[in-house]
């Protein structure tokens, strides 16, 4: 049986948004940890903790971000593309634009996990993630 830690990370993500959720926990790993700071880099989230203490793996504390007025969530899509059953990978020169350059897809390189603009400006390639917008 193969599970994928990241596909559920963007699930729990995903149902508490559509749940309407303030904060969410996820299970720690250093990939969500970058993820997650990605996310809040580019605005996604308003903030995240990291909590060593309950379990041995700890959590992810993540405050979701929502409009004031109109209640709608700053995530409208979070999709996952490289899968275990089948990675995606892209060359620099490859690299996509998510919705026309409004979202971002989040890559898995040999200098860390970036997005699609960093990794374009860096020109290197790597595994698609997931994107977001």
């Amino acid at each position: 049986m193969v599970t994928d830690p990241i596909a559920n990370y963007l699930t729990i993500i995903r149902n508490a948004l559509q749940a309407q959720h303030q904060v969410v926990q996820i299970p720690y790993s250093n990939i969500k940890k970058e993820i997650t700071q990605i996310l809040k880099d580019q605005g996604y989230i308003q903030n995240y903790q990291v909590e060593k203490e309950p379990a041995p793996q700890g959590v992810i504390k993540v405050v979701l971000k929502y409009n004031l007025k109109t209640k709608q969530p700053a995530i409208l899509q979070i999709k996952r593309i490289s899968k275990p059953g089948r990675r995606q990978y892209t060359s620099a020169n490859d690299i996509p634009d998510v919705v026309s350059g409004l979202g971002i897809a989040v890559i898995s390189t040999s200098q860390g996990v970036m997005t699609n603009k960093e990794a374009r400006k860096k020109n290197i390639g790597g595994e698609i993630l997931c994107y977001i917008y």
